[in-house]
């Protein structure tokens, strides 16, 4: 059985899919080999491109591990925002290549990409926690505040209002939509683009700008504002 994550490095671009087969449910195994594959790009000095299988960029969470509660499930949602912390603060360019459906979860670390480019197709953008019974958790709430629009902001954590690609765009939760053929090619093109930028100033200069998203996000998961807790 092939493992949920490949990683694919050329010349100075890691790219790394997500593919379980299914909806690219975020378990604790699926983050461990996200986080894994983020390791070899930091080492590899390399942007990164993060993708998904075609049609699915990402459901969400375990939702079988989720409703057990305890331990297990605290620590994957608290592993998924420590993943979010990470990708907002990666030293070298992210560009997410959004494949298909962002749900839950998976539209928490789709926002946390520095540059995100979708498949244009019939599929949805949604913080759905509100219509299946979950709280947004704090983090996921300052993620959200960070990077969406502020007319949207309240329409996507309070009502799960769901996005088509090109509503996304305007919401914040994408930078751009192309023809699901050209997303390979559009997100290499960016991250070509990206490999121009002077690497010590673009760290420097993301981590000022993110500095107090940053801080709220660390204070909500070390609070225990990354909790998902049953309304």
């Amino acid at each position: 059985m092939a493992p949920p994550v490949s990683y694919r490095l050329d010349q100075s671009i890691a790219t790394i899919t997500l593919d379980d087969g299914k909806v690219n449910a975020l378990s604790p195994g699926m983050l461990s080999e996200i986080n894994r594959a983020l390791d070899q790009a930091e080492a590899d000095r390399a942007i990164v491109v993060l993708t998904g299988r075609q049609g699915v960029w990402s459901a969400g969470f375990d939702l079988a591990l989720l409703r057990t509660g305890g331990d297990d499930a605290d620590g994957m949602v608290r592993a998924g925002f420590d993943l979010t912390e990470r990708l907002l603060a990666f030293p070298r360019p992210v560009v997410i290549a959004c494949t298909g459906h962002a749900i839950a979860m998976g539209v928490f670390l789709l926002l946390s990409g520095d540059y995100r480019i979708a498949a244009a197709g019939p599929y949805k953008i949604v913080a759905n926690e509100v219509s299946i019974g979950f709280v947004i958790p704090h983090a996921a709430i300052e993620i959200c505040r960070h990077r969406l629009a502020p007319a949207h902001f309240h329409r996507a954590v309070a009502l799960a209002e769901v996005f088509a690609p090109d509503d996304a765009v305007i919401a914040g939760f994408l930078d751009r939509v192309v023809p699901a053929s050209e997303l390979g090619e559009a997100a290499r093109a960016a991250a070509t683009r990206f490999a121009s930028l002077n690497m010590a100033a673009h760290a420097a200069t993301k981590l000022r700008a993110r500095e107090p998203a940053l801080r709220a996000l660390r204070a909500a998961i070390e609070g225990g504002g990354h909790q998902i807790l049953l309304s």
